[in-house]
């Protein structure tokens, strides 16, 4: 039988055995204008094909509308032309500590705990958005001439439930489409997740990132015959913010490989190249453990996952050993890495002379302004990211007592009559200070980014409960939204009304940097709090204070040489904000 095939034992091509070698590359966290240089960097490690996960909230913004879904079709021709296969990860979940798991705002705030399950308004979203997914990868299979030679069902659906009613409805769905090449499902290597997330009849993987042999064998207690692959062998990790950077150490991370093609497997590196979580589309996690229901833990924005190909794109050590581990099985010699991008010519300093308030951003950026009896979530609001201003009045005259906020998720810039009274977050949801009535109050709350694992996925984002006065809740709020993806109109953002800079305090800054020498760079921002930075309409993400990130990777295709328009958004108030500036890519 000719093309690509899941046999008895191995995978097949034309009839004969073949080893999947690939890597974790996401589209949508690299420039378009880097893909053929990430892709090739796979190719000189020795990887013969690349996986990529499809977001659906990036590409469906409201029901009905997308946006931009040539993308992955655009990519997996890039990858065709690298001379790659590829592998599609199309969910409709992906986790990817992406937002919300990469499942839109608007449907988990209409189905709420009945997405990713039977349930027929949810069913009816994915019949529609995979109705036009498809369309980019159905005539790029295999089999038609294309690259693609496999594609997922759902994603570590054993991590999450067990409902084969729905599994076996998505791979109903993907053939009805015209998928043909082979499906497969992934899970972690224990029994609840390989009884509640495989399939009869379509190939089972596993995901770890260390003892392949043990792994397997669970793995052959279910499927005791198909082709081995760890799906996700997990050789670097992410981060939160305000933790430790994580690393782990290359020479461990290629013996685990090893481990793996000693057992005759095939595997698929998360991450080759992990790339930036540009505006603000970083996820988050909730810790406690087993059963992430615990504190909130937000992604930051690089997600360079300490992966063999750095965020800039350069080979690291863990690179240079992958290549020595997969160098044997490659049909001939490993072609050398592509030469560098090139990188910023010289350091900038970037002038900021305008601002503007929050508040008139607000104006003129925001949503409407309306009233509710109960404050309304985000979703409510149809805000994905971004942030909500809500106001109310504490009645009087009262005595002073304690004002508190039930269900906050993630943070809230609180003001009492106009005076900031302090921050508070879903840990510490009360003030410091006791709030006296008559009292005019305003909370400024923040989505630091949607859970994207665990039992907690798809919750609401902003005021979910309550504000309380004593034990009292308070009626009446008003509440307006600002989408980040307003900034997407550079004419709306330089409408802005603004003023001189007025140091350190929140605000819209507007300015400029000159470049020479356009090329890959970091921006800098020492000092500043939180907030988010666009260079030339292109929203590099947040940047944040607690670390462990401390600058923002910027991508040389969005610069040009001269003058290059900067918007920064600072969200809390920078006191001792600093210059911010240019640098060329540090060396490793």
């Amino acid at each position: 039988m000719n093309g690509f095939r899941v046999g008895e034992d191995d995978f097949e091509l034309d009839g004969r055995p073949v080893r999947l070698l690939s890597g974790a590359l996401h589209y949508f966290r690299v420039h378009e204008a880097q893909w053929g240089h990430r892709l090739a960097m796979l190719r000189a490690m020795g990887l013969n094909c690349v996986e990529t996960y499809v977001p659906w909230n990036l590409h469906e913004p409201h029901p009905g509308e997308f946006s931009d879904v040539e993308a992955l079709g655009r990519f997996l021709d890039a990858a065709h032309d690298a001379g790659l296969w590829a592998i599609v990860r199309p969910g409709p979940y992906i986790c990817a500590e992406w937002e919300n798991g990469g499942l839109p705002h608007w449907l988990t705030g209409a189905v709420g705990p009945r997405a990713r399950t039977r349930d027929g308004e949810y069913l009816g979203h994915v019949d529609r958005w995979f109705g036009r997914l498809l369309a980019e990868v159905v005539p790029r299979q295999h089999d038609r001439g294309g690259p693609v030679i496999m594609v997922q069902v759902e994603n570590e659906y054993g991590s999450y439930g067990s409902d084969q009613v729905y599994l076996r409805h998505l791979v109903d769905l993907l053939r009805a489409e015209g998928v043909s090449v082979p499906l497969f499902t992934s899970d972690g290597p224990e029994d609840h997740m390989l009884t509640g997330g495989s399939v009869p009849g379509v190939l089972a993987t596993a995901n770890f990132g260390s003892r392949a042999r043990a792994g397997f064998e669970t793995l052959r207690g279910h499927r005791p015959k198909g082709p081995l692959m760890c799906m996700e062998f997990w050789c670097g990790w992410f981060d939160h913010w305000g933790a430790e950077h994580v690393v782990r150490d290359a020479a461990d991370a290629a013996d685990a490989l090893r481990e793996i093609l000693e057992c005759g497997a095939s595997v698929n590196l998360y991450m080759a190249h992990g790339g930036t979580n540009f505006a603000g589309w970083a996820g988050a996690n909730r810790g406690g453990g087993a059963l992430h229901d615990g504190a909130l833990e937000p992604d930051v924005t690089s997600y360079d996952y300490d992966a063999p190909v750095d965020e800039f794109g350069r080979p690291t050590e863990k690179f240079w050993l992958f290549r020595e581990v997969l160098a044997p099985y490659a049909k001939g010699p490993l072609p050398e890495p592509p030469a560098p991008l090139p990188s910023l010519g010289e350091r900038a300093s970037v002038g900021l002379p305008e601002w503007a308030p929050l508040s008139a951003v607000m104006e003129s950026l925001g949503g409407p302004v309306a009233a509710y009896a109960v404050p309304p979530t985000f979703e409510d609001l149809d805000v994905d990211r971004g942030l909500v201003q809500y106001t109310l009045t504490v009645p009087g005259p009262r005595q002073p007592y304690v004002l508190s906020v039930r269900g906050l998720r993630d943070l809230a810039v609180v003001y009492v009559d106009g005076v900031r009274a302090g921050v508070l977050t879903e840990e510490e949801p009360a003030l410091a200070e006791p709030v006296a009535g008559h009292a005019r109050v305003e909370l400024w709350v923040e989505s630091l980014g949607r859970v994207n694992y665990g039992p907690r996925t798809g919750e609401g984002k902003g005021i979910t409960g309550g504000v309380l006065h004593e034990r009292q809740y308070l009626h009446g709020v008003e509440a307006r939204g600002l989408r980040l993806d307003a900034f997407s109109s550079a004419e709306a953002v330089r409408k802005v009304p603004a003023t001189g800079v007025e140091g350190g305090r929140r605000g819209l800054y507007r300015g400029s940097v000159v470049v020479r020498g356009a090329g890959d760079a970091v921006l800098e921002l020492p000092g500043w709090v939180r907030g988010f930075v666009w260079v030339n309409g292109f929203n590099l993400g947040r940047y944040w204070e607690v670390g462990p990130q401390s600058s923002l990777y910027v991508p040389g295709a969005v610069l040009r040489e001269g003058e290059n328009e900067v918007w920064v958004l600072e969200l809390e108030g920078a006191a001792e904000a600093g210059a911010v500036s240019l640098s060329p890519v540090p060396p490793r």
